[in-house]
């Protein structure tokens, strides 16, 4: 089948597009590669992918290539751009759609509310708008653990109210499955969220503490570590999230509700202080430590059921961090030092 995936020069995205093709999968990359954080880092997955940079610097100049192409192609496209977005879907013949295209992190969405707006509803938007109208047999597309907001029961289900988020960004998750919702309804498109639980592993993000604290401790200087280290995070590893929305995406749906919403975590709940330890394991070198309160936007605790998804798909996510940590910082190596 054809598949679109949105955000694929992204951390999750180029993972996902990456085992697509290798499941034998024709692949319409999308992305506009935004400044958020380093874009050399966003071209360097797509050359991973086969894909130039030079060539992947143009927006909407590489449509036509996308309709040929029998493995993997890439469009630079904004999502909210409401002439070239329909275009594509137009021209290609697409099965079905990951959305994984967002603006990003938690924090951020303090400085620049008005990102958020743009890429994850309007643009989420025109994207539902395209799916609606070119019979997109599945759209599957990426929520978050942030829609739980400061939800006290343990683990987080999605039977539990998600009606107070606390920061924009988790507000435009929660939005997103409230517009899918709508358009299940109204216009009979499946719709799959999947609510993601800090994924880590190697291409990571430069902003995740993963990063952050691996790159402090090469170079010698301290890590910020935020609500006095008691924090504890569901982290799930990448090469299992990716295998989660490919079940998602590619099995049939024909038997299920037309709106449906999961977990997607390794379904147990880490001490910050100990994914550190895991970190100094692997970097063979201890980290000085900021001890900071916690931050606008943050949770102390995040742990996912996982229990529908394993129903459903037969599927748990079961990397260790241990593994998870070590293999990060093998790529961390290899790519930055």
């Amino acid at each position: 089948m054809k598949i679109l995936v949105t955000g694929a020069a992204g951390f999750i995205g180029y993972h996902l597009c990456e085992k697509l093709v290798k499941d034998g999968h024709v692949v319409i990359g999308l992305d506009n590669i935004n400044d958020y954080y380093d874009v050399n880092l966003k071209f360097s997955r797509l050359e991973q992918l086969g894909i130039d940079r030079e060539k992947a610097r143009a927006f909407n100049e590489v449509v036509e290539s996308a309709l040929h192409a029998d493995k993997f192609s890439f469009v630079r496209m904004n999502l909210e751009d409401r002439d070239a977005l329909p275009s594509l879907f137009e021209k290609a013949s697409i099965s079905k759609v990951c959305n994984l295209a967002a603006q990003a992190g938690v924090r951020y969405s303090l400085e620049n509310p008005e990102a958020y707006i743009d890429s994850n509803i309007v643009g989420y938007l025109n994207l539902l708008e395209c799916c609606r109208h070119h019979k997109v047999e599945h759209l599957v597309y990426a929520s978050s653990s942030s829609v739980y907001g400061l939800n006290e029961k343990i683990p987080f289900s999605t039977e539990d109210t998600v009606d107070h988020p606390i920061s924009l960004y988790a507000a435009s998750k929660k939005s997103n499955e409230l517009m899918a919702h709508t358009y299940s309804h109204l216009f009979d498109i499946p719709t799959t969220g999947l609510r993601f639980f800090t994924v880590y592993g190697p291409w990571g993000r430069p902003d995740m503490a993963l990063f952050l604290f691996t790159d402090a401790i090469a170079k010698g200087k301290p890590i910020n570590v935020f609500n006095h280290g008691k924090m504890e995070r569901d982290f799930t590893y990448v090469d299992d999230i990716v295998e989660g929305v490919s079940r998602v995406l590619t099995q049939p749906i024909e038997n299920r509700p037309k709106y449906n919403i999961y977990n997607i975590g390794n379904n147990n709940s880490v001490k910050l202080m100990d994914f550190i330890e895991a970190i100094e394991y692997s970097m063979g070198k201890k980290a000085e430590k900021n001890l900071m309160p916690i931050q606008p936007g943050d949770v102390e605790r995040t742990w996912a059921d996982v229990s529908d998804l394993i129903k459903d798909y037969g599927y748990q996510p079961n990397t260790k961090v241990s593994v998870g940590v070590q293999n990060f910082v093998d790529w961390y190596k290899s790519y930055y030092i």
